[in-house]
């Protein structure tokens, strides 16, 4: 519908399922995509029938750009896409010109072509039968563009399985100028990572990269950079001369004991290049217990002017104790992880704690990159509704994201020693800090989330002498359920079949001996961790008997949202660490099944026995509400 602001209502096209609605930069056209039968049980909606249409703002059809059929035949290999026009969007230097990219190798990762994609160009009406043209050729896998002007453009590839990634430069509208690559490296390599060009918002009200004016000949862009280093991100400001790839740091955060980053640039409401001696940016700061406060910058005196004063969001941790731990696997592999003790913890009074290890493995194709630092020792610990942080107030130490890399060089597949490089990197992080003395050695429990629960299940099934207990929240754990690939793994089923079941907690429910508490939303809408998981894993474990819980949370998806869910998430949590983790209850001498270790839907508050097991070994549970 067309809506005018004194309330007049205009029916604008057939009504349908639409998706999307991208007006042209210059206000005169509309793209409106929708989906359409027939629909798919077997794919998400988005690769439902897609019909994509150029409609005028009044309300006009012009054209169809595109129909594509339902896409269930997109091959599993990582970096397949799907047949078709595809990333259709307007370019946001011009007033209304379309963009998009079509594959060149049927969306089959596997298939060996050159190019692999062809980025094109077309206006929005042709005229006189024009032909689309075309922007680009790539060889990898095309990965979007930041558009300037007419002479420049940066149009970027990747490849999953080699980690490489390019930076093309291109000129869109001068064709006798040929298109060079500005940055080739590895996408894992966070040390040579550049930084992004920043972007201006033009008259139109879109954004394009920001040309900055430094009275030469040279054409300068703004690259904002994270600024990975072995200490840790030291983000930087670099003002970047496309012609000659020198750049001059006009930028870079605090590195003793403040965290600082670029968000925005303020200077942009001038048509063409930025003069530097009138830069303006919006920064951000914050350190282990400030809160993040804004700053603007304002060149030629690169003056600060703190524009916000955010009263801290939890006091009560905020002389919280927080540092950056590095430590080594024993392959040599270099770790590291973030260690939070409580506020006015002591070690010569307070002894060791009860610690709860929070993580989620990464895959790496190379040793070194697994081994860079990410992230920095001076960020603000920044806690969220269910974060594992929220037990500093009960106590506990906590390990955050101690980096768990699944590594596999050349050809090697990472995944084929996944159980082993998993345990290895557990065994450094709970040396490291039982080594120095704030953690007890008999107290430690693990957790995740999705692929962090099936670490933790898989920890629980193949290293019990590192935990004594575990939360699994919303995880897979039965990989033959996900036949055709999970996480970055192409192979499916039956061509890496002991991979696949070598990787299944479900495969070693039978030697899993420490408690373990699994929660799932009832409507988890991830595909590779349908609730089903969950409920197979729990029966599994029951017939064992180990000592479980499982909790379904009512209408939640992967991740959980209702006031009630939360509460009830840590409710469950703070029950199970205390009698598990704190207390150090053995099996025998908890409470019965009935009271405790059963089957339970969130919204009841209490647990259910279990009915008995059927002829298959598995639990008959009803799922009710009480």
């Amino acid at each position: 519908m067309l809506v005018s602001l004194d309330g007049t209502v205009k029916p604008m096209g057939p009504p349908a399922v639409y998706t999307s609605i991208d007006p042209s930069p210059d206000d005169k056209y509309l793209m409106l995509s929708s989906i359409h039968r027939p629909y798919s049980y077997i794919v998400p909606c988005g690769r439902f029938p897609k019909r994509v249409e150029l409609w005028t703002a009044d309300g006009k059809f012009i054209r169809e750009l595109c129909d594509l059929p339902l896409a269930e035949d997109i091959p599993i290999a990582t970096s397949s896409v799907r047949k078709g026009k595809r990333s259709i969007y307007w370019r946001p230097d011009k007033p209304s010109t379309l963009y998009w990219v079509e594959t060149q190798d049927g969306g089959d990762a596997k298939v060996e072509v050159s190019p692999r994609d062809i980025v094109y160009m077309e206006n929005a009406e042709p005229i006189n039968g024009e032909q689309p043209e075309i922007l680009h050729k790539l060889d990898l896998r095309y990965g979007g563009i930041s558009w300037c002007d007419e002479s420049l453009a940066l149009v970027y590839e990747s490849w999953y399985k080699t980690r490489k990634t390019r930076t093309w430069v291109v000129a869109p509208d001068k064709k006798d100028v040929s298109p060079c690559i500005l940055f080739d490296r590895s996408s894992e390599d966070v040390y040579s990572d550049p930084g992004s060009p920043m972007l201006r918002r033009t008259a139109m009200g879109t954004y394009v990269i920001a040309k900055v004016n430094k009275q030469d000949e040279s054409t300068y862009l703004l690259l904002n950079g994270m600024g990975a280093t072995p200490e840790g991100n030291v983000p930087f400001l670099d003002l970047f001369d496309i012609n000659t790839g020198s750049k001059e740091r006009i930028w870079e955060s605090d590195k003793e004991k403040y965290f600082e980053t670029v968000v925005a640039l303020m200077s942009d409401k001038i048509d063409g290049d930025l003069p530097l001696d009138q830069l303006k940016i919006l920064t951000s700061k914050e350190s282990k217990t400030e809160n993040t406060q804004y700053y603007l910058q304002i060149w030629p005196e690169k003056k600060q002017v703190q524009i916000t004063n955010f009263p801290h969001p939890y006091p009560q941790l905020a002389s919280l104790y927080k540092e950056m731990i590095r430590y080594q696997r024993k392959d040599g592999v270099q770790l590291t992880a973030k260690l939070y003790l409580p506020p006015g913890y002591d070690q010569s009074k307070d002894g060791p704690l009860p610690c709860l290890v929070w993580s989620y493995p990464g895959e790496f194709k190379s040793k070194d990159a697994a081994g860079q630092v990410r992230g920095s020792p001076n960020e603000f610990s920044g806690i969220g509704a269910t974060s594992p942080l929220l037990w500093l107030a009960r106590g506990f130490a906590i390990l955050s994201g101690p980096t768990i890399p699944i590594v596999g060089e050349g050809d090697v597949e990472a995944n084929d020693s996944y159980v082993e490089q998993l345990v290895t990197s557990a065994e450094a992080a709970v040396e490291e800090v039982v080594r120095r003395g704030v953690v007890h050695p008999d107290k430690i429990a693990v957790g995740g989330h999705s692929y962090g629960a099936f670490m933790t299940a898989n920890l629980l099934a193949h290293a019990p002498h590192l935990f004594c207990c575990g939360i699994a929240r919303s995880g897979a754990y039965n990989r033959t359920l996900t036949p055709f690939g999970f996480q970055n793994e192409d192979r499916t089923l039956w061509e890496a079949t002991n991979t696949y079941v070598e990787m299944s907690p479900f495969m070693s429910a039978n030697k899993i001996k420490r408690p373990i508490l699994l929660i799932h939303g009832e409507q988890d809408n991830n595909s590779g961790t349908l609730t089903m998981q969950s409920d197979r894993f729990f029966n599994a474990l029951k017939g064992h008997g180990v000592q479980s819980r499982l909790v379904i949370l009512p209408f939640e998806s992967h991740g959980y949202s209702a006031r009630e869910s939360i509460m009830h998430v840590l409710w469950e949590s703070d029950r199970w660490l205390q009698k598990y983790c704190v207390n150090g209850t053995s099996k025998a001498d908890s409470e019965t099944a009935a009271d405790g270790e059963s089957k339970t839907l969130a919204a009841s508050g209490g647990g259910a026995a279990p009915e008995g097991l059927s002829s298959d070994g598995f639990s008959s549970i009803p799922r009710s509400l009480l």
